[in-house]
């Protein structure tokens, strides 16, 4: 006679069902502007979107060390941040020399919509060192606060706020000598 295994044996299954769409709900809510992040910071589409399948796939194996759902997002955002430093890591290495950051292109048809002016700071922003691009990234396009900006690159504050005046100033001299 054969017994259920009972609920002991459900409860691996049900929290794996219960990650699975913490997940789903996260990747729906956020995975296209975790793209545009990784975008903005590796330069071509196909790696900002494997950049982000590897950072879901690395939650869903996070999920039992994580330490509550609302540590995923965050988790998601050091994740792509991480992993375009990496691809681009591999990148220099592989070329052996410093990658040539061009301003992000998705089609044709946007390189021809796209004004002077957006392609101009594109270009100006591809300029910046790395650091400069992922916390200008963060904070105006993410909109986060220089404090989890600091937490995620692991970095003071005060390093966030002077990266993010100093990126600013050559920007704008960047931009003032091409006019």
């Amino acid at each position: 006679m054969r017994r259920d295994a009972g609920p002991q044996a459900a409860g691996p299954a049900v929290a794996a069902v219960a990650g699975s769409d913490l997940v789903s709900e996260l990747y729906r809510a956020h995975a296209l502007g975790l793209v545009r992040l990784a975008l903005m910071l590796v330069g071509d589409r196909a790696s900002a979107e494997d950049v982000v399948q590897d950072a879901f796939f690395g939650l869903y194996r996070a999920l039992p060390r994580l330490q509550g759902p609302d540590k995923a997002l965050p988790y998601l955002r050091t994740s792509v941040v991480n992993g375009s430093r990496t691809l681009l890591r591999d990148r220099r290495r592989a070329w052996l020399r410093p990658p040539v950051h061009e301003p992000p292109v998705w089609s044709a048809e946007a390189a021809v919509m796209a004004s002077d002016e957006q392609r101009a700071v594109l270009a100006a922003v591809a300029l910046l060192p790395r650091r400069s691009r992922e916390v200008l990234a963060l904070r105006y396009y993410c909109d986060l606060p220089e404090q989890q900006i600091a937490g995620m690159l692991g970095i003071s504050r005060g390093t966030v706020s002077s990266t993010i005046s100093r990126a600013l100033a050559a920007l704008a001299r960047e931009l003032k000598e091409e006019r």
